[in-house]
């Protein structure tokens, strides 16, 4: 199966939007603040996670330690209380955090960090399931590679990206077939995105078939075996 076939049709580059996460309600950030003085700035900090170790190896894994975006979208950081992340890039709220600790610390840095950044690939592929995103940047053509390229039967030009935007359930629509899913608002997909792959008319027809007789040889097993039963008695 070809992708992308209308490429070279044109000598202009494709325009790839840059992306950059916007956090949302049940996000989970890590958030760490540092400055010349770090003794200083520890008390901006969640306290780092304690381990306990047995003749040398650490027994255990420590739970990760950050800040829910909780149902109003705000998070509650040390001494500066709540604080509304809903709705904003990493470098705003990085910025909105280095302003109020402006006048209570020198030279402070702030960085932040989606730790359930994580993507759902379901339908006609190979090897669907929900995957996590470190890097928090992925567009849709690697989430299809994580899950193993969609099968022969997978329809190319319908495929659709379920995206949950402060509330609101969107859909897109993308034909990989085009080049024109590179300038698609859902080339680069957010946490907790949706992928689903349909598959043919051919594929459903299939296991429509598949269902109809498997259900008619059940039955006519049954009554095979129970016509026997009764012979021989």
């Amino acid at each position: 199966m070809v992708y992308f076939q209308n490429s070279g049709q044109d000598s202009g580059a494709v325009s790839t939007a840059s992306f950059t996460p916007v956090f949302k309600i049940d996000d989970f950030l890590s958030i760490i603040i540092t400055a010349e003085d770090p003794e200083a700035a520890k008390v901006y900090n969640l306290p780092q996670p304690a381990t306990s170790s047995n003749q040398g190896y650490i027994v255990g894994n420590p739970a990760p330690f950050g800040y829910l975006v909780n149902a109003n979208g705000e998070i509650c950081l040390p001494v500066l209380g709540n604080i509304t992340v809903a709705g904003k890039t990493r470098m705003e709220l990085e910025e909105e955090i280095k302003l109020k600790l402006h006048d209570q610390l020198k030279s402070p840095t702030v960085q932040i960090q989606i730790l359930n950044f994580k993507i759902t690939v379901l339908g006609d592929v190979k090897a669907p399931g929900t995957f996590k995103i470190p890097n928090e940047r992925i567009t849709i053509l690697e989430g299809i590679g994580l899950a193993g390229d969609l099968r022969m039967s997978g329809v190319r030009k319908n495929v659709l990206v379920i995206r949950d935007s402060v509330g609101v359930k969107k859909e897109y629509r993308i034909d990989l077939t085009s080049k024109d899913v590179f300038s698609s608002p859902a080339y680069y997909l957010q946490q907790n995105d949706v992928v689903y792959v349909q598959p043919n008319a051919s594929a459903r027809a299939e296991g429509t078939l598949w269902k109809t007789t498997g259900t008619i040889f059940i039955s006519l097993t049954s009554l095979v075996v129970s016509t026997i039963i009764l012979i021989t008695r």
